[in-house]
């Protein structure tokens, strides 16, 4: 029930955004048929999902299924390709500053510090 609320409460913001936008206006009626209908929608593509996990013998939804979910529709199959790419990319990001500072805090060096110390050594050993 929350979350129907929450979906028909978001509809009517975008249809808020749009009746200012565009100069028209949407009936109570209207926004609660788009609510309807969205909702419905999402019970589907969440069954759809759980769907091609199961099939994949998995117990998690991922990325992949998501796109194969959303592969009828160009536009947000590449929106969600972009923002899945950002996302590893970010995730990517983290990891390595988390093994940065535990490299740090255990005294060992970081590869640019690492090679640093062997030009020097080589520096030395030339000389």
């Amino acid at each position: 029930q929350r979350l129907k609320a929450a979906v028909h409460y978001t509809v009517g913001c975008l249809c808020q955004e749009v009746e200012e936008d565009k100069d028209v206006q949407f009936s109570k009626q209207s926004v609660a048929a788009i609510s309807e209908i969205t909702f419905r929608q999402c019970e589907i593509f969440a069954k759809d999902l759980e769907m091609f996990a199961r099939h994949a013998k998995r117990t998690t939804v991922t990325t992949e299924d998501v796109k194969l979910l959303a592969r009828r529709s160009n536009s947000l199959l590449k929106y969600i390709t972009q923002k899945s790419e950002e996302l590893a990319s970010s995730n990517m990001e983290q990891k390595e500053k988390k093994k940065k500072k535990s490299s740090v805090a255990k005294g060992e060096r970081t590869p640019g510090e690492q090679e640093a110390v062997v030009t020097e050594n080589e520096d030395s050993n030339m000389a």
